[in-house]
């Protein structure tokens, strides 16, 4: 129905109400009648609306329901749409670690506090809205389909260059790390297209988070002087221990044997010998 009386609100005992008149539609409006066309439909229903059931008299309030509507109800009535009604597209898309959310081939982000969870989407042709247990948590534009929607301020402060693919903040992040670690991710991001090569800049910045400025430094610096730009074989000769200089003397330890026992387990419980008497055999 395009309009709808202000009486019958969208409460729970209201379905009731506006469905119990459908029987009475279905049997006495359109049952036995021939109609061959939607249209015809239509014509016959608005007849039987004004000439027929809105002239019978109400068992109850007595008032024939055509006089009941142009009374009370149709004044208080909202204009007509004059655009076509836009039906939600609803969801449960879940939060994912990159703190992103899929609604209609789309992509928007969340607030940080629901990675993890899953959420209520509901999405028409100009918001996209989003609800958990039924309080709204985020609101964005509608994107159409391959769009992405980020807010800013969604993302803690250290994680907002990798959501804006932000290079140049990038790379000053791991300057401050050190001078040859900022050298080592600018050559690391030395590409046509940079943005594809962040992800070696934040294995770098993670290589600096568990071994150390320090020896990540020493460690790019050898890197460097052989042009070695690779951060899994970076991360290989971290776990291999401190980088020698090359004028260092190599260190030559025999490793010790697997099963190498003390020298006293060897040691066998006898006794010395006593000089024994002439003419006695010892036993």
């Amino acid at each position: 129905m395009p309009h709808r009386s202000k009486a019958v609100q969208s409460t729970a005992h209201a379905k009731g109400r506006v469905e119990r008149a459908v029987p009475t539609v279905r049997d006495d409006c359109f049952a036995g009648e021939v109609l061959t066309t939607l249209d015809d439909a239509r014509t016959h229903a608005v007849h039987w609306c004004l000439d027929d059931y809105g002239l019978r008299r109400h068992s109850r309030t007595q008032r024939r329901p055509l006089e009941q509507f142009r009374t009370e109800e149709q004044p208080v009535l909202r204009p007509a749409p004059a655009t076509r009604y836009d039906i939600p597209l609803w969801s449960e898309p879940k939060v994912a670690r990159d703190q992103l959310a899929s609604v209609g081939k789309a992509t928007y982000s969340i607030p940080h506090l629901y990675v993890g969870q899953v959420v209520v989407a509901r999405a028409d042709a100009q918001l996209v809205r989003f609800y958990l247990r039924g309080l709204l948590i985020k609101t964005h534009p509608r994107q159409p389909p391959g769009g992405q929607s980020i807010d800013a301020h969604d993302y803690p402060v250290e994680r907002s260059i990798y959501a804006f693919r932000n290079v140049d903040a990038l790379r000053r992040q791991a300057a401050q790390a050190g001078e040859v670690i900022g050298r080592y991710a600018t050559a690391l991001l030395d590409s046509p297209l940079p943005r594809t090569r962040m992800r070696r800049v934040y294995a770098l910045l993670g290589l600096v988070r568990r071994y150390g400025a320090a020896r990540v430094t020493e460690t790019c610096a050898v890197a460097l002087a052989a042009d070695m730009l690779d951060v899994r074989r970076l991360q290989r000769m971290l776990e291999r221990g401190p980088v020698l200089p090359p004028d260092a003397p190599i260190p030559r330890t025999l490793p010790r044997a697997r099963y190498l026992r003390p020298a006293t387990q060897y040691a066998l419980p006898l006794t010395a010998a006593t000089p024994s008497s002439e003419g006695e055999t010892p036993e």
